[in-house]
């Protein structure tokens, strides 16, 4: 087996250090010495009033629990979808709905969002998500821009891998970073290679239902699972995600956990998995279906990788996938075919935990060694199979040939590029027009607004001879990856039609009403331009009145059928807040625990007569 040589920490301390200060790549604040160069990336990046972005880019927003929306190439922000953590802007996470489906939980840590897939391609239906923080699983609705279910993921800690889509979205493989008992009961540390496990989650999601579900766990040996990517055409039965701390360390991970000159892709083919599922092959773990390797054989095979690898990334054809160590200086090509021959012939190196490993030469096709590019971590494609791949270390992205190994291009970027994404570069056709550099660390790029700093999004233009960087963006918490799809595959709704099932709903003033039964009480109320109305038949329809202790549902229809005519509602000082769009119908429930009178009014603008759209919650005292 091959040696991969590591950095020594000390040096790699230094060498990142001088890397984020070694140059100043931002531009002049004098425009007028602005070149005729500059002027063109300039006009490749403007979108003029009244034309659209011909991208929608999706970024993670870490520990925010949010997902950020941008337009491509203008790098515009517009929009941010609350899924893992409240949002006071929208009502996220305090209306009935959507508090249900955060579970308890008032943040999370959202990583690696994917899109729903139709024979490798994104097909603009729906988009997944983790949650590192909390062990979740989400789905938005693209339609709406809206996270319609969100699942707690059992026997796993942290889903960090990615919520990676198989070819037709078929399955989401959710591998954590954490491993742990099974159930997470208490454990010993001293007992952790033992009793420690790192499960994957095979998750499908039902379309029709609007749910996702768990089909069946994987428990792996408890090492950190880091990164993946689904097979694409004759790899569409794998995937491959990365390994690290396969020394089972327990303490002082930075140093303990980077021991040995190798760690592993694990290479698993999903179908068998599946197979053992529907044959019986597994153990019933807390009522989830359990695929142990050690016992029932086959499926899953570990492939050799430098150690501490971040991303492996599959290339467009499905022929390769591209992995490194992130103290290595050389990224390897693995080859699926040889790895199809190599488990046929049982070419093993041995086992570990039950799982075989393949031998490193049977698999490898290449490995390609940049010269002074350090810290590769992931990679992305171009629509002539290019890869570009970002250095962590020497903060930049190297262009290169995956069937030659040779060096075509390299930019550097401000600094730190951990992820990056590449225009529908997870598909099997790319577009390779721009790809965009997700960088951990903005230093000097914008106006200081501190010690804290936003993180820097860099937009690069792949149409020229040259990668040339043409625009940059603040984002702020850092996006753990993104996806960057084509605009007109996105078909979103104005507003929602009228559900004549939904026994919430109101459409009309006059069938506005308040119910009591006992000490519950049920407000059936509309909002439009400029009014709510609670009650038709009141003297005082848009005031709310109940005793001190009612448990109280608002329901609220916005009758204004009109594009992006939203209404909030609010009560003053109830710490309530929630939003309603056009047609739609929400619902607020809560204790009247405060006696008093208290305003409630519209808390997003929507007409001229805003101010007024007013009216009072009265609680009537014990």
């Amino acid at each position: 087996m091959k040696k991969w040589v590591p950095i020594a920490s000390g040096l790699l301390a230094g060498f990142i250090a001088a890397t984020i200060s070694f140059a100043d790549f931002s531009s002049k604040t004098d425009t007028q010495t602005a070149s005729a160069g500059n002027k063109s990336d300039a006009e490749k990046v403007y979108v003029p009033f009244g034309k659209k972005d011909d991208y929608y880019l999706f970024a993670s927003g870490g520990h925010s629990g949010q997902m950020f929306i941008y337009g491509v190439p203008s790098m515009r922000k517009i929009r941010t979808i609350p899924v893992f953590s409240q949002d006071s802007a929208t009502g996220y996470g305090f209306d009935e709905h959507s508090k249900k489906l955060m579970g308890g939980y008032t943040w999370g840590d959202l990583h690696h969002p994917a899109f729903s897939e139709k024979n490798g391609d994104y097909d603009g239906k729906w988009m997944f998500a983790t949650d590192v923080g909390n062990s979740r699983a989400a789905v938005v609705d693209l339609k709406t821009f809206t996270t319609k279910d969100i699942i707690k993921v059992p026997n796993t800690a942290g889903p960090h891998c990615a919520a990676f889509v198989t070819e037709n979205t078929e399955y989401m493989f959710l591998p954590t970073r954490f491993a742990v008992p099974l159930g997470q009961k208490y454990e010993s540390l001293d007992d952790y290679s033992s009793k420690y496990r790192g499960v994957m989650s095979a998750v499908t999601f039902d379309e029709k239902k609007v749910k996702l579900n768990i089909a069946y766990q994987v428990a792996l040996p408890p090492w950190s699972y880091d990164l993946s990517d689904a097979g694409k055409k004759g790899s569409k039965d794998w995937a491959v995600m990365t390994t690290y701390n396969t020394e089972e360390a327990t303490t002082t991970m930075e140093v303990n956990a980077s021991q040995a000159d190798r760690d592993y892709i694990v290479l698993f083919n999903w179908k068998e998995l599946e197979k053992m599922v529907k044959e019986g092959k597994y153990e019933d773990v807390g009522g989830q279906k359990m695929i142990f390797p050690e016992k029932q054989k086959g499926g899953i095979y570990l492939v050799p990788v430098a150690k501490s690898p971040h991303g492996v990334d599959v290339t467009p054809d499905g022929n390769y996938f591209i992995a490194s160590g992130k103290l290595a200086p050389a990224m390897t090509v693995f080859s699926f075919e040889k790895a199809f021959k190599a488990v046929e012939n049982k070419e093993f190196a041995g086992e570990r935990n039950g799982i075989p490993i393949l031998k490193y030469e049977s698999v490898m096709e290449r490995e390609v060694n940049p010269e002074n590019a350090l810290g590769p971590l992931h990679t992305q494609f171009d629509d002539k199979g290019m890869a570009y791949t970002t250095m962590f270390i020497s903060s930049e992205i190297v262009k290169w040939d995956p069937n030659t190994g040779k060096t075509l291009d390299r930019v550097p970027v401000q600094y730190s590029p951990g992820h990056s994404v590449a225009a529908e570069g997870d598909t099997v056709a790319p577009d390779g027009k721009w790809i965009i550099a997700l960088n951990k660390i903005a230093k000097d790029t914008y106006l200081s607004v501190g010690p804290s700093h936003p993180e820097s999004m860099q937009l690069i233009d792949l149409s020229g001879e040259k990668m040339k960087v043409v625009q940059s963006a603040p984002v702020d918490p850092e996006p753990h990856y993104a996806q960057m799809i084509k605009a007109d595959k996105i078909k979103t709704i104005e507003v929602y039609q009228k559900d004549s099932k939904n026994k919430d709903a109101v459409y009309n003033q006059k069938d506005t009403k308040i119910v009591r039964k006992g000490n519950e009480v049920h407000v059936y109320g509309i909002a439009m331009r400029s009014r709510f109305i609670f009650d038709a038949k009141s003297k005082r329809p848009d005031v709310i009145e109940v005793n001190e202790g009612d448990h109280v549902f608002i329901h609220l229809t916005n009758i204004d059928f009109d594009e992006d005519i939203t209404h909030g509602f609010a009560i003053n000082d109830y710490d309530l807040n929630m939003e309603v769009q056009p047609g739609q119908t929400n619902t607020l429930e809560f204790t009247a625990d405060k006696a008093g009178t208290f305003p409630l009014y519209c808390t997003n603008f929507c007409s001229a007569l805003h101010q007024e759209m007013n009216g009072y919650f009265l609680v009537k005292p014990k």
